[in-house]
């Protein structure tokens, strides 16, 4: 038998020959890996170094789809779009989901019922959630003008259209975010609490001392993955505006859809599809470096 020399245990060839009926066991699960991941990330390789209009056979062009879509004024211009969608939308939906899950947590009468009221519009299809906020946006029949006595034209204005798409994004997560945060509450052990309102803290010096530090693990995690929701937001803003008014909300994942479907340049869209995965590849490693080095519970 082999043996490994360091730990004195069998090695991954060993353990192979020994139990054949583990690989069996473990094949669905290989083959779904294969198939829906590995797969479609080798066949998006492959087509940004084609040339194809979804119809006719495709041709080999290297990196000339690369070189056209990193210097594309347009791509730039979604992704800035999408930077500012995250950096609005995702503290926004953060601090109301968790001023929220403090609410949720002091045993207040009907929080049982307004959980799963919250929950609501994050389970529902995203594409239904844009077309009944474009029907109550709606300039001639929208609820909100009518309530307003005011004609807004909340989806055709392009200083309008970004905060209105972003408004949409945050009321369908802030209940995901804040169910996360209600078991990161209680979570934390009452007696800290009660340590420190016996030493004099206040509410206020209690929840920032003692609460928000034991938050972090919870708070990186919904930070985290706020962004990568952000960033891939593509129901919510086909069904509002189609990337408009004038691009003010042509966020990347949109960008991508329209360069595929509607001009029919799936090379280059496969570009900006591996652009958009290695910034969150990226933004995923150095999230997890910066709770690592500053230490998840750490105290302040």
């Amino acid at each position: 038998m082999l043996v490994s020399k360091r730990r004195g245990q069998p090695t991954g060839a060993a353990l192979a020959s020994q139990s054949p009926t583990g690989w069996l066991f473990i094949a669905p699960s290989l083959f779904g890996l294969g198939a829906f991941m590995l797969l479609p990330v080798l066949a998006v390789l492959w087509l940004s170094t084609q040339d194809w209009d979804l119809i006719g056979p495709s041709r080999f062009v290297g990196l000339q789809n690369w070189r056209a879509v990193l210097a594309d004024p347009q791509f730039g211009h979604s992704l800035l779009v999408t930077l500012a969608f995250v950096a609005v939308v995702v503290p926004a939906q953060t601090a109301l989901g968790l001023w929220v899950a403090t609410l949720l947590t002091k045993g207040l009468r009907g929080s049982s019922a307004f959980r799963t009221i919250l929950a609501i519009p994050w389970v529902c299809a995203p594409l239904a959630i844009a077309l009944i906020w474009k029907w109550l946006l709606s300039p001639t029949d929208g609820a909100v003008n009518a309530l307003s006595g005011e004609r807004v034209e909340w989806l055709t204005d392009p200083s309008l259209a970004f905060p209105a798409v972003a408004a949409v994004s945050v009321w369908s997560q802030v209940g995901y975010v804040a169910l996360f945060f209600v078991a990161g509450l209680y979570a934390i052990p009452e007696e800290l609490g009660q340590a420190a309102y016996l030493d004099g803290a206040t509410s206020r010096q209690r929840f920032w001392r003692i609460t928000f530090p034991l938050l972090r693990p919870t708070l990186v995690f919904v930070s985290l993955t706020g962004v990568i929701n952000a960033v891939q937001i593509f129901d919510l803003v086909y069904g509002l505006t189609r990337g408009g008014p004038s691009g003010s909300t042509d966020l990347v994942a949109h960008r991508l859809y329209a360069e595929a479907f509607e001009v029919a340049r799936p090379g280059r869209a496969a570009v900006m599809a591996i652009v958009l995965a290695l910034g969150l590849i990226l933004i995923t490693v150095a999230a997890r470096r910066a709770t690592e080095r500053k230490g998840a519970y750490a105290l302040r």
